[in-house]
């Protein structure tokens, strides 16, 4: 049985958390709110809020619970206890048995040594970790080369324990030989502090370090030793010139990228300490009804508060949250210093940010495929929008005009999601009335679809950009066409409420009152924008080479004995009317059909004008 919406007006209207329970009892979703009784009617509204899985979680829920709190923090903190505990079906939800990989140094022992270790959850509190690793093969890769470059044990502490000689890695230079006496407490830790810092990324301090301990040797005439710190100096340096990532902003932060496709999201996180990124990690969620920022927030909480042990200063994000401040406190917490959330719009930290995001984008189309990921899109179309058509080929038309002058449009086409421009069109409008454009949609809906439909090369799905108005031009010529078989929408932006601080599109349907509204971060939104903005290019670019060459023909037609021929030929030569005022008298004398009383009319024509416009 459906829930009964006649309770949501008994809803408190404080923040809170809802939680939405099917008719067995299981736990669906769990959201928070600054007010609960709006958020949650949204759910509810005519046309929905705009998320692609909100459709299918509405018909399923049969009870509501709320609880009350006292302010967004205790929201936040709440919300990710309960999706934790309950772990919704649409939540998306970290799992805590997940395996890490990281880099131990653990300083119970005398002489700390570093090794690889796993962990679940929250490590524990008793060692230096570093990573996680994307992977065991990342993570002993890291510690080879440190087992190069820096001479700590590599023994266990058993092995050590009944060591009186040292191992044949001694001999090979590998091994400062703390198991047989062979260096000091302090010399160890030297290599042990060199060690932590190369892997903090602080390559410069190290080979400073090495630099002047090796013109000591040297001064020492230890030329041996200096010849292996030499070595591992080559070493590090040339393992610096082939690392791809370096230096890009110089300080410590997690990217955290976003890519969502359908009902499907990928969130990549990209690790950078000392402006060098060390690692990544992608994380994969479907059938989540969060909002890309709540989906955002759930993260932060779920991933810093238990499993990252190093957290940054700061952590760069594809968009600002609301709860911003409140995430801050509380990732903050057991941290030195206040853990910046940093929504960067330029500059260096943009462009990690924004790598975040091509990774995401990236891992998703490795494991789903692009041909794969274009269909799923599709079919999600088909399915948000109740389209009749599996919209393969879809037309998007734009009216372009500049206060009624030259009225143009343009029709654009997109085959299984990606633009094909060899199906696009343009349309000199003949309408008399040169400032209607419903008039002008009429012309080139008309045209187009009166020989689409003879020649028997029907779209899928039409889009025409505008709102009701626009689409009801569309309806009527479909009419008079009887063109049946193809989808019709009209896309417009919504306009801006007092209830929202962003607006979002709006989808308008064939003989349907209340459009739908797509969320900002859609990817159907995304996809219709492309469309949308392609038609508006294409068409901006042909009026403005109309009006163009409009001004032109009206300039050179005021210049004496200089006709449609002779204009034409300048054109051709000159390729636009400003080569054509730059030219030398010469350059004009040389155009075909030009004569030199010609040229020397054009060129004083020109000059003068260029005076007067001074």
């Amino acid at each position: 049985m459906p829930y009964d919406t006649k309770n949501l007006d008994q809803f408190p209207i404080q923040p809170g958390v809802y939680l939405m329970k099917d008719e067995a009892g299981e736990m669906l979703y769990v959201g928070k709110a600054k007010n609960l009784r709006s958020r949650v009617k949204q759910y509810f509204a005519a046309g929905g809020d705009g998320r692609l899985m909100v459709p299918y979680l509405v018909p399923r829920i049969h009870s509501i619970e709320t609880i009350v709190v006292f302010s967004e923090k205790e929201a936040l903190l709440l919300e990710n206890t309960l999706i934790k505990r309950h772990q919704p079906r649409y939540n998306a939800l970290l799992k805590d048995d997940k395996g890490f990989v990281a880099l131990k140094i653990s300083f119970k022992e005398k002489w700390p040594a570093i090794k690889l270790v796993r962990y679940k959850g929250t490590p524990e509190p008793d060692g230096l970790y570093f990573g996680p690793y994307t992977s065991v093969k990342a993570a002993k890769k890291t510690l080879d080369l440190i087992n190069r470059l820096f001479p700590l044990r590599q023994c266990s502490d058993e092995e050590m324990a009944r060591r009186v000689r040292p191992c044949l890695l001694f001999e090979m230079k590998r091994c400062a030989g703390p198991c047989a006496e062979k260096c000091s407490k302090e010399e160890y830790d030297i290599h042990l502090q060199r060690t932590i810092k190369f892997l903090r990324g602080q390559d410069k301090e190290v080979l400073k370090d090495l630099y002047d301990e090796m013109e000591k040797r040297s001064q020492a005439l230890e030329f041996e030793k200096a010849g292996q710190i030499l070595h591992a100096i080559r070493y590090i340096e040339k393992t610096i010139e082939a690392q791809h990532v370096d230096k890009l902003m110089g300080n410590d932060a997690d990217a955290i990228g976003l890519f969502r496709q359908g009902s499907d999201v990928v969130l990549s996180q990209l690790i950078f300490r000392n402006g060098k990124l060390i690692g990544s990690r992608h994380y994969s969620f479907t059938t989540v009804a969060e909002e890309d920022s709540e989906l955002v927030s759930s993260f932060l909480l779920q991933h810093y508060q238990g499993h990252h042990v190093e957290k940054p200063p700061e952590i760069l994000l594809p968009f600002s949250l609301l709860e911003g401040d409140s995430l801050e406190e509380i990732l903050s917490q057991n941290h030195k210093g206040r853990l910046r959330l940093h929504w960067p719009k330029r500059g260096d930290k943009k462009a990690l940010q924004q790598m975040a995001n091509v990774n995401a984008e990236a891992y998703y189309r490795s494991q789903k495929g692009e041909e794969e990921a274009a269909e799923q899109l599709l079919l999600e179309v088909k399915e948000l929008l109740q389209l009749t058509n599996y919209p393969k080929v879809i037309e998007c038309f734009d009216i372009s005009n500049t206060s009624g002058s030259e009225p143009v449009a343009s029709m654009v086409t997109f085959v299984n999601g990606k633009k094909e421009s060899k199906f696009y069109r343009l349309y000199r409008l003949k309408s008399e009335k040169k400032s209607d454009d419903y008039a002008a949609m009429y012309e080139v809906l008309t045209r187009r679809y009166k020989r689409a439909k003879l020649e028997g090369k029907l779209p899928d799905l039409v889009v025409v950009d505008g709102g009701k108005g626009q689409l009801n031009i569309a309806i009527k010529v479909f009419t008079e066409l009887d063109l049946m078989g193809v989808d019709l929408i009209g896309l417009a932006k919504e306009k801006s409420r007092h209830d929202k601080g962003l607006t979002s599109e709006q989808i308008f349907f064939p003989h349907v009152k209340e459009p739908m509204r797509l969320s900002k971060h859609s990817p159907i939104l995304f996809l219709f924008q492309k469309l949308r903005d392609e038609a508006h290019r294409f068409a901006i670019t042909f009026h403005r080479k109309r009006r163009s060459q409009k001004t032109l023909a009206s300039q050179l037609d005021a210049i004496v004995g200089i006709g449609p021929k002779k204009r034409k030929a300048l054109l051709t030569h000159f390729g636009s009317l400003k080569a054509i005022k730059e030219a030398t008298l010469e350059e004009l004398g040389q155009v075909k059909g030009i004569s030199l009383a010609n040229s020397q009319t054009i060129y004083a024509a020109l000059l003068e004008k260029k005076k007067r416009e001074e």
